[in-house]
């Protein structure tokens, strides 16, 4: 007969438990700040902080404006995603450096064209 009948055996690797999720609710390493389930929504925050760049900045904010629109309907379906800040930040980012680089190149071309 044994000491450890009862399963308590000193040398047995010990079996813990998975610890209990965090306050929002999933094992996320991130804390939820990054939205890697809502990629159109992640891509359009870059992209509308990119769009800053001068020469590239139109070509950038197009797509920022577009993505942050699906990133934004993306969370309205499904809010256990997160994302909802970045693709605001892509949607209002993309649509006014849409309007400022849309409009120095039309002052551009108007001035080209007058002289």
């Amino acid at each position: 007969m044994s000491d450890y009948d009862d399963g308590d055996n000193p040398y047995d690797t010990p079996q813990h438990s998975a610890p209990p999720p965090g306050p929002h609710g999933g094992g996320d390493a991130t804390g939820g700040v990054i939205p890697y389930k809502n990629p159109p929504a992640l891509i359009a925050y870059y992209l509308g902080l990119f769009s800053i760049i001068p020469c590239v900045g139109l070509l950038l904010a197009i797509p920022a404006f577009i993505l942050g629109i699906i990133g934004l309907k993306k969370r309205s379906e499904n809010p256990e995603i997160k994302g909802a800040l970045h693709a605001w930040i892509g949607i209002i980012g993309g649509g006014l450096m849409t309007l400022l680089w849309g409009g120095l190149l039309i002052l551009m071309f108007v001035g080209s064209a007058t002289r």
